[in-house]
């Protein structure tokens, strides 16, 4: 049997148009950290192609060594700025911090991972391959939705997420936004792009 934590885990089930409270257990990722436009190539892109061999690399040796098979995760990051006016509203990507991650079962070893990252090392080591980690993520309480379309049409969503929901709801932002992308860029045209917004939250007091 090969595990998909997409159908096993509740914090991957969303809805377009509803925003749902989750508590999201902590999870292990793979991670890379960086700044700047992601449509603009280079650092970005130079994370995406040292997370995903890494990423194939555990599963690989999960299923050889461990007896344990399963599906390698989507791409997930989260994002920040300085100015969050630039991510929520202006859009200015150059101004914008982020850590791209892919999940990894919580059976992954840290021993396991520093084998895999020295088997890619051996094989095509990408240029970022130095900056992935293994890291434990602790969300917990988080408002998500279903986003449908392009990145570049979140903003009137996150907009409603923070301004409306989350106040209304005697919520307050903490953590960082985040967001997993179920549809493939490359595969999917822009209006039908399937994205989970997440924003970790707290209830007062």
């Amino acid at each position: 049997m090969k595990t998909d934590h997409k159908l096993t885990l509740d914090s991957y089930v969303a809805k377009h148009h509803e925003f749902r409270l989750v508590d999201v257990p902590p999870l292990q990722y793979l991670m890379v950290d960086g700044h700047g436009d992601p449509n603009a190539g280079g650092e970005y892109a130079d994370a995406i192609a040292a997370l995903y061999p890494v990423a194939y690399t555990l599963k690989f040796a999960s299923k050889t060594d461990l007896g344990q098979d399963y599906v390698v995760m989507p791409l997930e990051a989260q994002w920040w700025a300085s100015d969050m006016e630039a991510f929520t509203g202006a859009r200015d990507k150059s101004q914008w911090d982020w850590t791209a991650m892919i999940l990894v079962p919580d059976w992954i070893t840290t021993e396991m991972f520093e084998q895999a990252v020295a088997k890619v090392a051996g094989k095509q080591r990408p240029s970022s391959l130095d900056k992935v980690r293994l890291e434990t993520l602790e969300e917990g309480l988080c408002v998500q939705t279903l986003h449908v379309g392009s990145y570049d049409d979140e903003a009137e969503i996150l907009d409603e997420l923070h301004h409306r929901y989350v106040p209304d709801n005697g919520l307050r932002l903490t953590g960082k936004h985040h967001e997993i992308y179920l549809s493939d860029a490359r595969r999917v045209e822009p209006s039908k792009l399937r994205t989970i917004l997440r924003q970790p939250v707290k209830r007062p007091g």
